[in-house]
């Protein structure tokens, strides 16, 4: 069994979020993907088969099978533009049906995933306070222009939005606690941000529900947080750029477009380096 290990959202040669990437003439059954995840170590590995005109694609952390992953999705774009050359590729999900392109660009391979429609709602009180206490914030830590908020594009997620750059660096938490909590409330993350620029976001990602203490670049989020973004009304100019993962060592940009036509489709751009050849 081939698994390709790329690190998808990449700051040019470094960074990115690494994922495992099989691509093979069937998917095996769930409970190989499930081992073979575990075994791979990265906090999702794709799984691809063909599938009539695409490709069924299943994912899958160390500990559980995920219904969306937005960077597994841009590492897995970069796999097939690696076997099969540059193009647009239809994806089967479990829940969703979406689609990812991908071309060379010098060593490293772009690659845009077109992600399931977007939704969000305000959080509930009690959600929010028991978040709060797994990170130690208090109300005062979070940005009133950006709502708490349960948020959706293809995965749940829950936001909070901090007033300053230094809260986001704090951020610490207790992993089972917060695992108890993401898999109660059927949350994929909890993504943190910090607004720079109206444009420019700083992110933190906790994926304890996978049992991965922090993603540094989440696809899927980020497609769900510019969702959010449009319902609300905030002046993102058609899109904004996220920097991830800087507070772990491992810095990620990804890029979000965002059309006007609510509850519609994100398109999440970034880079991906290959770990092990390619």
């Amino acid at each position: 069994m081939d698994i390709l290990r790329i690190a998808a959202f990449s700051d040019g040669d470094a960074g990115g979020n690494p994922a495992g990437v099989m691509i093979d003439d069937a998917l095996p059954d769930a409970a190989t993907m499930q081992r073979v995840a575990a075994e791979v170590g990265f906090s999702e590995t794709a799984f691809a088969a063909p599938e009539g005109d695409g490709w069924r694609v299943r994912y899958f952390s160390p500990e559980t099978e995920v219904p969306f992953c937005g960077h597994a999705t841009i590492a897995l774009g970069a796999g097939l533009v690696r076997q099969f050359g540059d193009g647009t590729f239809a994806l089967t999900l479990n829940q969703a049906s979406i689609s990812v392109e991908g071309f060379r660009e010098g060593t490293n391979i772009a690659a845009a995933l077109q992600s399931p429609p977007t939704r969000s709602k305000a959080a509930p009180p009690e959600l929010l306070a028991q978040t709060l206490a797994l990170f130690g914030y208090s109300a005062e830590d979070l940005d009133p222009a950006i709502p708490p908020a349960l948020i959706h594009g293809g995965a749940d997620h829950l936001v909070l939005a901090l007033k300053s750059r230094k809260a986001l660096a704090a951020m610490a938490y207790d992993l089972k606690t917060g695992q108890a909590l993401m898999r109660r409330e059927g949350l994929v993350t909890i993504l943190l941000a910090y607004a720079e620029t109206p444009r420019l976001f700083h992110s933190r990602n906790p994926f304890a529900s996978g049992g991965v203490y922090e993603d540094p670049a989440t696809g899927a989020s980020t497609a769900a947080f510019a969702g959010y973004l449009r319902d609300i009304g905030w002046p993102h100019g058609g899109g904004i750029d996220i920097v991830q993962g800087e507070d772990m060592g491992m810095r990620s940009r990804l890029h979000a477009d965002i059309p006007s036509t609510p509850g519609s489709s994100i398109r999440v751009t970034g880079t991906a380096r290959m770990m092990n050849g390619g």
